[in-house]
Formats: structure tokens, sequence, C-alpha cells
């Protein structure tokens, strides 16, 4: 069961704190995530409550302003990293990079002891930092019924076992068995078999055991490998194994022998859809849909200020500027209640916020197939759009065919007015890409100054035969294509290339190169392919 999943892993997690780091608990506001967290009592120490937006003087440390200024002494204060060992990061999804590499360097250090972090995301691509989450043996996923609550962590075992933790038997075969069970789910931290290994270590000692038994290492493999797996292990056997009668249970001597074992319990507690994901993609992706950040001074999420010259266009961040001039006081002249500020001091406020971003499709709507093709474009369009508001996209139409390129749907989200557009969107004819590819740029251009960022889609197969002066000519056609390419690279805007062709098409490929951007081949494809290779490529991009 879940609930009973995730009590276990916060029972370890109290038996061992310092050696297992933490949790990370994906879950929604509700009765079930405040079950849990009142379960949290189970750890040894109180936990105190950090925030994403809390500065940095209240987490590591720093000038006390206000003692400083009433006793014109430098006083510093202690953040709360110094003053407690355990600590709770609520809206971990929302925590910036800065913020948790800061947060990774005090666990390392030991400053952080123990981290639970609270992770609220909608989607796969919002999550907690990786920073954080590598260094946490854990990972709890709290998708569950009011109903499904049961039992809470028992406190008196948890004291029994870290009394007969420290003189419990490790056998010498069991980081190999876990390093190679690594090794087969493509996980590379070397973190991950040290975390097993003592999540193994507490389990044993939960039982009452004086070592570590088979039972320990399936179980420990499952709670802290299992979602932090890549890719799937081998499931062919040898010959000899497949018909060889079935072995008594391995003693713990021989835990070397038990690599089908664990990875078969890993398996079985893979998150959902994770199975599917890696047999399309080989590998995770992450990412947001989120387009690039943009520093400003006006909204945002909050970044450290910084010094410069205040003026009506920026902010000054009041705080930070006494802060910085009440160390200077004394050779100021500063009385008591009283500081001196010099124009060196001012603190100007820092905001960042993400930009929309705009996926370009950029159609081929000529030739006999220009229907078939573009009835699937437009099913891609749609499945695309379906999704952004949550992953705050637009999306643009362009189609070329004949002589020219004519922009059918400018950037929006409006799902109503797309199908409307998509409805008569014509087709036949040449097929001048080069023509595509200029209005395509055009348009990616005009957004990026509005403040967006853009990404170019092609769907075609890869036939251009029409020139950028509308002669019929496939060598000029294909060499005005490769020059606006070129160009689009200059310009730094991201590019796709869906290969529509039968056969994966070479010219394609080096278009793709040129313009710096990725080449999916989707023969045969229909509107749910082409949405799914389009969002694969988004999340490697990012």
């Amino acid at each position: 069961m879940p609930w009973d999943r995730a009590t276990l892993a916060l029972t370890l997690l109290a038996i061992d704190p310092t050696g297992l780091g933490g949790a990370n608990i994906r879950a929604r506001t509700g009765p079930v995530r405040d079950a849990f967290l009142e379960a949290l009592a189970v750890l040894p120490s109180p936990a105190s409550k950090l925030h994403p937006a809390m500065d940095d003087d209240s987490l590591f440390g720093g000038l006390d302003l206000t003692r400083t200024l009433q006793t014109g002494t430098l006083t510093q204060n202690k953040g709360l990293l110094r003053q407690y060992p355990t600590h709770v990061l609520t809206m971990a999804d929302r925590c910036e990079p800065d913020l948790a590499a800061r947060l990774a360097m005090a666990m390392d250090a030991g400053t952080l002891q123990t981290l639970v972090t609270l992770d609220e995301g909608a989607d796969a691509d919002e999550a907690a930092p990786a920073a954080l989450t590598e260094r946490m043996a854990f990972h709890i996923t709290l998708d569950l019924a009011t109903r499904d609550i049961g039992l809470l962590p028992d406190e008196v075992e948890i004291t029994r076992a870290q009394r007969l933790l420290p003189s419990l038997a490790t056998p010498d075969d069991t980081i190999m068995t876990l390093s190679q069970i690594c090794i087969s789910l493509g996980i590379d931290s070397a973190r991950a078999p040290i975390f097993a290994l003592r999540a193994a270590r507490a389990h044993a000692a939960l039982r009452g055991d004086t070592a570590i038994a088979p039972q320990d290492i399936e179980t420990a493999a499952a709670l802290t490998l299992a979602h932090r797996a890549t890719m799937l292990p081998p499931t062919d056997l040898p010959p000899e194994e497949q018909e060889a009668d079935p072995a008594p249970p391995p003693s713990p001597q021989d835990i070397g022998q038990l690599e089908d074992r664990v990875l078969e319990a890993v398996m079985t507690h893979l998150p959902e859809g994770l199975l599917d994901q890696i047999k399309v993609t080989g590998r995770l992706g992450s990412g947001s849909g989120a387009g690039a950040k943009h520093r400003g001074n006006r909204r945002g999420r909050p970044k450290p200020a910084r010094p410069g010259r205040f003026s009506g266009r920026n902010r000054l961040d009041l705080m930070a500027t006494l802060r910085t001039a009440a160390p200077w006081q004394k050779l100021r002249g500063g009385g008591q209640g009283h500081i001196k500020v010099q124009p060196s001091d001012f603190r100007i406020k820092q905001y960042e916020d993400k930009s929309d971003r705009v996926l370009i499709f950029t159609v081929d709507a000529s030739g006999s197939a220009a229907m078939a093709r573009l009835a699937e474009a437009k099913g891609a369009v749609e499945l695309l759009l379906a999704d952004a508001y949550a992953r705050r996209d637009h999306v643009g139409l362009i189609a070329f065919r004949g002589e020219a390129a004519d922009t059918l749907l400018p950037p929006t989200r409006s799902l109503v007015q797309t199908k409307r557009r998509l409805a008569a969107l014509p087709g036949g004819g040449g097929t001048p890409l080069a023509a595509g590819l200029l209005e395509a740029m055009a348009m990616a251009e005009t957004t990026r100054r509005q403040g967006m960022s853009p990404c170019i889609v092609i769907l075609t197969d890869g036939r251009a035969n029409i020139a950028l002066d509308g002669t019929a000519d496939r060598p000029k056609a294909c060499s005005d294509a490769d020059a606006v390419s070129a160009q689009i690279r200059t310009n730094g805007i991201d590019s796709i290339v869906l290969d529509l062709g039968n056969r994966p098409s070479r010219y394609l490929s080096e278009l793709a190169a040129r313009m710096d951007g990725m080449y999916m081949p989707v023969p045969r494809a229909d509107a749910h392919k082409m949405s799914g290779a389009v969002s694969a490529a988004l999340k490697d991009q990012t």
C-alpha cells in the first residue's frame, strides 16, 4: 500500500536521519499530506519550516540590523540552518537553482543534516530541484484518498532500532550487489548505493536483527532506487538459469546472488508512467514548458539585491541598503538610532520571471500528400494547445505551398480560435521550404521582441523545389533554404525538424544541424505521434 510504503520510508529516516539525508514528499495540500506531516514528529529533532522566498540572512545567518543599530556594534545572527538540524522546505517545486545549490552545500557540510522537501508540482515538469533530491534517500508520493491513511510509525520500535543500528553487521559483498543493481537501472549517482545500504541497515535494525538479510536489501532498493531509475534492466536470463530448479532463499552470505530478486522488487515500485517514458526515449527527460528567464526590476520572483544607482526606473531595496551601510557607521560618525547612507550602499531590487514560449508550426502544405499531412498537423496543434495554459505555451501556424508561405494563425492560446482557423487550411502546389523558414523566422523575431521565447517546429518531407524568387529550381530552392536555416542559427532561435517522409531524409538532417536544431524522423506520423515528438524534443532542449 502507498501509505505503508511512505510510513516505512519515514521510519527508516527516523532511525538514521543523518545517513539517509531526507525525503522528497510529492503531494498536493490536503488531509493526506497533513496526516503525513504530523507523522514527521517521529524524527529525532523538531523540524523548522523553510520557504523558497526566505532571504539568505534568515537561512544562513548574517547581519542583525536591529541590534547593530541599537548598540552601535556589529552584531551577527544565526540563521535557521544553524539553529535546527532538521528542516522542511515547503513549495520545493518553486525553489530557485541558486537557493537549491546553497542548501545542497549546507547538506554536504553537515550544517543541514536532514531535509524534507514538500513538492506540490502539478505535473512531472514541476519538481523539487535535482540538487536536493539527489542528496535525499527517499521519494514519497502521496497520491491516495483519505480513507487509505493507515497507521503511523511506532516511536518505540524506532528508539529500539536506533540503539541496535551501530552494532549491525554488514556482509562484505552487499555494496557490490547494490552497485550492480544501480548500473542495471542506469543510475550513475554514487550516493544511490550508499543510501540503499543505509536504508538496508535501518530496516534490519527495525526488524531487530543483528545483520543485513536479503529482505532488507530488497526493501531498501525499492525505496531508494526505484525513483532514480533511468533505464530498464536486462530481462533475458542465461539458458542454464531458465532451466534450473528454484533455489531456496539465499542466506546473508549469498547476498551477491540477489540481483535478480532485488531488481524485480524495484520494478514493482517504479513510478507510474516511468516504463512508457523509458521505452520511448531511452532516458528520462526533464525541464519545464516555460520559456527563457528574464531579469527585471518590477515584477516576478524576488532575486538577491544588486549594487546600483537608484533611479525612477528601478526600486530600492531598503533593508539590503541599510545592511550594507550598518558596518561602516563608526567610521562615518553615525550615532545611535541614526545611520548615514552613501550612494555606494544602494542596493536595487531584482526580479526574475519566465517568459511565455511560442511554438511556431511551419507546415509543408504542398504536393499530393498535403491533405493527410495537414489533417495530422491540425490534430497535433490542437493536442499541444490543449495543455498550453499549463505549459504557458502559445501556438502559431505557418503553411508554405505554391510559391510562398502564409501565416494562418498568429500566436495564440485560444483553442476555439485555433480550430476555426485550422478548419479551412489549404493545400497543394510546389514546396517553397525557404519561404516557410523565412516567414517562421520573422514570426520568431516578432515574438521575441514581445518578450517571448520562440521555437520553430518544421513539418515537411524535405522535397524543396521552389526558390525564394518563386522559380521552380530545386538546387536554388535547397540553397535558399540552407541560407535561411543558417540565419536562424545565427539569431539563436530554437528549432525542431519533424521529417514526415517515408524514409529519413539526409537533407533534412543536415538542415536541422545547420539550424543547430533537433531532427526527428516521424514516418507515417499521426497527430499523437507528432505531439509526443514535439513534447519530447522540447523537454530535451530545456
